[in-house]
């Protein structure tokens, strides 16, 4: 369902659940998809042993990407005009993420009208793993 202006007011909060279960493969296939093959998130001795982690954990653009998802299935690919932010903590195999998407201005754009919005993705357990902004346009 793509929103329209008279769908978006400031204040809307928009919720999706952008992956349940990470798997190991998906942060494999992210790896060999965007040529990151870095051994923290492809190699779990590596990970554990070497650089102290749990386990591998999943590329920062893969929780970017999934996040972004939540922008885009809501206002459309085309629409967007910015999104950006910061990788807040690991995202684990296992995890489920969801994106939280809050309406903070809506503003006119040579007579276009566009959203502003505060975009942040939780885990399960409620750690903030992605926090931004992003911006999109309105489709009347």
């Amino acid at each position: 369902m793509t929103l329209t202006a008279a769908d978006v007011k400031v204040g809307d909060v928009h919720e999706k659940v952008v992956v349940e279960d990470l798997t190991v493969t998906q942060i494999q296939m992210y790896a060999g998809a965007s040529g990151d093959y870095n051994a923290v998130h492809t190699d779990h001795r590596y990970a554990t042993e070497v650089a102290g982690y749990k386990s591998i954990f999943a590329h920062g653009m893969l929780t970017m990407g999934m996040t972004g998802s939540a922008v885009t299935d809501l206002f459309g690919a085309d629409q967007l005009v910015s999104f950006g932010g910061q990788f807040r903590s690991q995202v684990w195999p296992g995890a489920t993420l969801t994106t939280t998407l809050t309406i903070d201005n809506i503003r006119d754009d040579g007579g276009a009208k566009v959203a502003e919005m505060t975009v942040v993705t939780t885990d399960g357990e409620g750690a903030v793993v992605f926090q931004g902004l992003a911006a999109a346009k309105l489709q009347p």
